[in-house]
């Protein structure tokens, strides 16, 4: 079986232990997943099963929503509710009306230093491995973009916010930055994901739903699904040969606009509409008799 499932992540599970789940159910050892959830964390968490593992790297690529809860005047060591309190301080009395003035300043390209307790490695080990043996390592900060960040609820210690962003956007460090900004400190106490790129909660699929076999099966999405956000450029019959070759099409044997794409754009290259390649828009290469499209991956064959 070769697809894209998209997980409604339990909490206690780690991303590791859900990947484990669904080799099992589905009896095969090529399984990976799309963007760490921590424990804690629940919601939408692609899992690609067979060949889609082949297309990771660009459903790792798509932005993210969350909907998150922290509680403020307390900090733990892991910046949620799953760790040991390090710190608490009083929370100011308008708390909610410096919120309100401050949560702007966190939307936009901003630097994250990323959390210990985190999947990063340091030469070869995760992070985490080496902060639960009480060593801290140096890391370097992280470009990330926040599209929104919006207030849900402010009540008493608990806030809830929203939040569109890029990928490799801690929320963690997001809701520790913002507890540090109103000077009381915060952790995350809840955690839920609820889009990745444009699939959200309701394209997913629960494990108690998932032991049922025929949902299982229909659970799949193809290779050319998945990647459904991206746009889709179909080639003539001598350009799918000529990929067959390695052979990047021009523009003129697809029937792609190009004044609708951009220098750099990344696309699906469909034969009929099966997937067949990822490529860059690249139209100064036609220059040099090297097609319109630089290949990042040729998948045709790959059973989608």
């Amino acid at each position: 079986m070769h697809g894209l499932l998209i997980l409604n992540k339990p909490g206690g599970l780690t991303s590791h232990d859900c990947v484990s789940r669904i080799r099992r159910l589905y009896q095969t050892r090529k399984v990976g997943h799309a963007g760490t959830l921590d424990p804690l964390a629940t919601g939408v968490l692609p899992i690609a099963v067979g060949d889609a593992t082949k297309i990771l790297q660009f459903l790792l690529a798509e932005d993210k929503s969350y909907l998150a809860t922290f509680r403020l005047g307390v900090t733990t060591d892991t910046l949620d509710s799953d760790g040991e309190v390090v710190k608490r301080r009083p929370i100011p009395d308008d708390h909610a009306a410096i919120l309100t003035e401050i949560c702007p300043r966190f939307t936009g390209a901003l630097k994250q230093m990323p959390p210990m307790y985190s999947a990063l490695k340091k030469d070869g080990v995760p992070l985490y491995k080496l902060a639960r043996k009480g060593i801290e390592v140096a890391r370097e900060p992280r470009s990330v973009f926040i599209h929104k960040l919006a207030l849900v609820t402010i009540e008493d210690d608990l806030v809830t916010i929203a939040v569109d962003c890029s990928k490799g956007t801690y929320i963690r460090t997001l809701a520790d930055d913002i507890g540090e900004a109103l000077g009381c400190g915060a952790h995350i106490t809840a955690l839920q994901r609820v889009r990745t790129g444009d699939f959200t909660l309701a394209d997913s699929y629960t494990f108690e739903q998932l032991k049922d076999e025929d949902t299982r099966k229909g659970s799949l999405l193809s290779l050319n699904q998945a990647l459904r956000n991206y746009p889709a450029v179909h080639l003539n019959e001598h350009a799918a040969r000529q990929l067959g070759f390695g052979i990047p099409p021009e523009i003129g044997a697809t029937d792609a606009d190009s004044t609708a794409l951009g220098q750099g754009d990344i696309v699906r290259l469909l034969v009929n509409e099966d997937l067949a390649a990822m490529a860059r828009f690249a139209p100064g290469r036609a220059k040099e008799k090297r097609g319109d499209f630089e290949l990042i991956r040729v998948l045709k064959g790959a059973g989608n």
